[in-house]
């Protein structure tokens, strides 16, 4: 089989991968903030729950987690589900996820702030919805970028786990033309494959984080 289709065949699958990692960043970005708030609620019901949901998806394999989403319908319900909720899947668990990992960044960032901040906001007559959201928000996503941006990358390199249960990504295709050929050559363009995605995103964040620098 020539180079070319393998290129073809791989850029199609980094596609599927890019389309994995744009989706989980947008779904699991606010709904990791959601969690964050769940997670400092003054209620102890309510902060414990969360708690348990950051402790078992942080400690826990993704690759479990995405085992789990896809039989799990059918094994504890009994429900047949279609053929392309292997993609619908692979979503909801990187989602569910990286949202723990992004709630615990958003609370430190937050608890980071000084009290000095909200006693100003209230002086000059905002309420908490404003305070956080026109004061302390923008300055917690100045400080939580590094961090958001290293998850970001590590997304990257765990959409391969998509292969868990068998969506067409880039890893799945490199691997099957590496069995078929019995070549390292596959693994190689994937692994290049990887770096250019991985420098794009990487440029992107660091990009935005010299914007978002207003003093420097």
């Amino acid at each position: 089989m020539s180079l070319y289709v393998l290129i073809s065949q791989l850029a199609g699958g980094m596609l599927t991968s890019v389309v994995i990692f744009v989706l989980t960043l947008l779904l699991s970005l606010p709904l990791g903030l959601l969690v964050a708030f769940g997670r400092m609620s003054r209620n102890w019901l309510l902060r414990w729950i969360f708690k348990i949901y950051i402790s078992v998806l942080r400690g826990t394999p993704l690759i479990l987690q995405l085992m789990v989403v896809y039989f799990g319908p059918f094994f504890l319900f009994g429900i047949q589900m279609p053929r392309n909720y292997r993609f619908t899947a692979v979503i909801i668990g990187f989602v569910l996820n990286y949202a723990a990992y992004f709630a615990e960044i958003y609370r430190s960032g937050i608890e980071s702030m000084p009290t000095g901040q909200y006693e100003a906001a209230r002086v000059l007559g905002y309420n908490k919805a404003q305070t956080f959201f026109r004061i302390i928000l923008p300055q917690v996503i100045k400080r939580i970028l590094p961090p958001v941006t290293n998850e970001a990358i590590t997304l990257i390199k765990d959409t391969s786990l998509a292969y868990a249960i068998s969506v067409q990504e880039m890893f799945t295709i490199a691997r099957a033309f590496a069995s078929a050929q019995a070549s390292m050559i596959p693994f190689v363009a994937a692994g290049i494959f990887y770096y250019i995605f991985n420098f794009v995103v990487a440029y992107g964040m660091e990009w935005i984080e010299k914007k978002l620098s207003y003093y420097r």
